[in-house]
């Protein structure tokens, strides 16, 4: 059974080896085009973030699995995946603490102004402050607030967990009704709710979800939170509304192409409300490693006839 890990340096953790007769190849990274020649004679391929298109299935007889070591699997073309009978898993509920913390850390940066106030600080505004301290930038607490969540799987409801606590009240926008939370279409979610966080995955049909419209229609008080996937949000539409204030702020993860072009219309945004970490929500140390625990359990559980975590 041959294995292969095309992008192991994507992973800073302990990756057991599978308990069967097996050989393992692993490359640091590996390009869209050299994936079909180091896949070649494989049974069962690892990828986080190497695309797997269909041209590149059509020249892999032998594979069998795809075991994304990620939630997203929007670098697979599931449908040709699944004409040629390869079995496509994924990883789940590993970011369980991870995401849902590094959210909140945006929202209570932003919520509170806080790169503002470094940037005082360090400018020597406070050392000249004729007062005790410094309020020139507004800071607005959670408790009493709304939190609308755009998804509501097991990220979402983590997240909707930890606001309560907090004190604010819970808006959900999703396909499926959830009983005991205020549910409701996604314009009135976006023009009612101070905080608006996407968890929802990357599809066509959510795609530039939230554009110059959806971004209009959302409180100028508001923020604009994203730790799912870039390609929910018309990133020159977000810089637009935040540069002329249409929203009050926005805290991204991620990008709609990562690594980012020099050129990114969000990369080079120089705004005390705009907050952009390096799609790294997820990386935790306790994460990572359950995420590399659960991944050879999918291998394992595959090989052994009951595969889990099957996509599409």
């Amino acid at each position: 059974m041959n294995i292969v890990f095309l992008d192991r340096a994507s992973l800073v953790a302990n990756v057991r080896r599978p308990a069967f007769v097996h050989a393992w190849t692993e490359y640091d990274a590996t390009t869209a085009a050299q994936a079909a020649e180091r896949l070649r004679g494989a049974a069962i391929a690892i990828t986080n973030k190497v695309p797997l298109r269909a041209d590149t299935l059509a020249q892999l007889p032998d594979l069998k699995l795809i075991a994304v070591a990620a939630t997203g699997t929007d670098i697979v073309d599931l449908a040709a995946a699944r004409e040629r009978g390869i079995v496509v898993c994924n990883i789940r509920d590993y970011a369980y603490a991870a995401v849902p913390e590094h959210t909140f850390a945006l929202i209570l940066a932003l919520r509170r102004n806080l790169l503002a106030y470094r940037a005082d600080v360090e400018a020597g505004a406070w050392q000249r402050s004729p007062r005790f301290c410094l309020f020139d930038h507004p800071i607005r607490d959670l408790h009493g607030s709304r939190l609308g969540l755009v998804g509501f799987g097991a990220l979402g409801r983590r997240v909707a967990q930890i606001g309560r606590a907090f004190g604010m009240e819970i808006a959900v926008h999703t396909r499926t009704p959830v009983h005991g939370v205020v549910n409701l279409p996604l314009d009135e979610l976006l023009a009612t709710s101070d905080i608006v966080s996407l968890h929802v995955p990357l599809k066509d049909e959510t795609r530039n979800l939230i554009g110059a419209a959806q971004l209009a229609a959302m409180k100028r008080t508001s923020l604009l939170i994203n730790t799912a996937r870039g390609g929910l949000v018309d990133e020159a539409a977000l810089a637009d509304a935040l540069t002329r204030g249409v929203i009050a702020g926005a805290g991204f993860d991620v990008l709609t192409q990562e690594p980012p072009a020099p050129d990114n219309v969000l990369l080079n945004l120089r705004l005390p409300n705009f907050i952009l970490t390096p799609h790294n929500a997820w990386a935790s140390f306790e994460a990572m490693q359950g995420l590399a625990d659960q991944l050879i359990d999918n291998v394992e559980a595959f090989v052994a006839g009951a595969p889990r975590n099957v996509v599409g």
